[in-house]
């Protein structure tokens, strides 16, 4: 049983992923660089906004709108707030968690006003203090660096080497097996073989089957 389980939130937690690529993706079409739902997954999924852009604006040739990110929180909020739902089995998970008293946080690249609206809205707020939720914006490097995974281990006082981390996407993956962590792949959105290339330990297609693996651990 790992010391801390270190949770990504978007596409882990909240089913939020496909909104918000629906999103990002409609956004920068508007703004003249033609995206697909698809490459808005491949190029931008668990990685900070503010980290997304500088490519974006590299592929573009020019600066995106002034106001871009503030935008684009605006009409996530809106939709989040309409469908937003939790992924099939975490409240579960959490609460089997808070029965055993195995420690747990989030790491996600999302601001923490971000991170509480999908909470809020999922329901899932009562699961988490606020200590246990770290937000890109608390490092200097976003994912796929390893500083937020880090940070969260330090914070709880846990070893990396100690952590067990669950991600849907590359970036996160990358991150967590760079700060030496062993990664749980969810996979949502990507092929499982990305998950597993990019170097996840276990793949799993549901989150129903983290708590099944969390003993042997």
């Amino acid at each position: 049983m790992p010391k801390l389980l270190i949770f990504d939130n978007d596409g882990v937690l909240v089913d939020s992923e496909r909104l918000s690529n629906v999103v990002f993706a409609a956004m920068l079409t508007e703004a003249g660089l033609p995206t697909t739902f698809q490459e808005s997954v491949d190029l931008y999924m668990g990685k900070r906004t503010t980290d997304c852009l500088p490519h974006a604006e590299s592929l573009l040739g020019r600066p995106l709108p002034a106001g871009f990110i503030g935008e684009y929180e605006r009409r996530c909020g809106d939709v989040l707030r309409r469908e937003l739902v939790a992924v099939d089995g975490v409240p579960e998970l959490l609460e089997t968690l808070q029965r055993d008293g195995t420690a747990y946080c989030i790491a996600s690249s999302g601001t923490p006003d971000e991170i509480g609206l999908r909470l809020s809205v999922t329901g899932l707020a009562e699961h988490f203090e606020t200590e246990w939720i770290h937000s890109g914006v608390m490092v200097a490097n976003g994912k796929p660096a390893p500083d937020l995974f880090e940070y969260a281990a330090a914070q709880h006082g846990v070893s990396p080497a100690d952590c067990v981390v669950v991600e849907d996407s590359i970036a996160g993956v990358t991150g967590a097996k760079a700060a030496g962590m062993f990664v749980i792949g969810h996979a949502a959105l990507l092929p499982g073989t990305r998950l597993a290339d990019a170097g996840a330990d276990i793949v799993v297609g549901s989150m129903r089957e983290v708590k099944g693996l969390l003993p042997e651990l």
